[in-house]
């Protein structure tokens, strides 16, 4: 376990002391280097594994691999609606004519505008979060953040 930094540590409330991105990451990087690509998902898990001392580093690869897993099962989960919907009221539309056609047509349009917007809300938040990496800080994404502090602090 590393030491943060005299003036650095203990500012979480938690009287834990906060992962420090001084010391070399695996493979000699740079921490604030090795976090930020960390957002990467691939070489967010890879470094996760790899690097074994460097907690700063460590919780960013974490907190990527979780924001990727929660992308990847919330966009899975719309997708499939959108295509369900898509043929039941394609069925349902051309069965029965008329409105229930244009209902489902807004319906799975509303979808796949809200897939989009999760595509874009999880760009802006690699991105955020890839910047306070490189800065040498620790950002929490809402709810996985803590998850992935609890599971490097284990």
């Amino acid at each position: 376990m590393q030491n943060p930094p005299s003036g650095q540590g203990y500012g979480s409330g938690t009287g834990k002391p906060q992962p420090s991105a001084s010391g070399p990451a695996a493979g000699g990087l740079d921490p604030k280097i090795a976090a930020a690509i960390s957002y990467i998902w691939i070489v967010g898990l890879v470094l996760y594994f790899m690097e074994k001392e460097n907690r700063f580093v460590r919780f960013h690869a974490m907190q990527s691999i979780l924001f990727g897993v929660a992308n990847l099962v919330l966009m899975t989960v719309l997708v499939i609606l959108a295509m369900i919907l898509t043929v039941v009221f394609g069925v349902g539309g051309a069965a029965i004519g008329g409105g229930a056609n244009a209902i489902g047509a807004i319906l799975v349009f509303l979808i796949w505008i809200g897939v989009f917007l999760i595509v874009l809300v999880f760009i802006i938040g690699l991105v955020l979060a890839a910047v306070k990496a490189f800065q040498g800080k620790i950002f929490k994404l809402p709810i996985i953040g803590n998850i992935a502090e609890n599971i490097v602090n284990k």
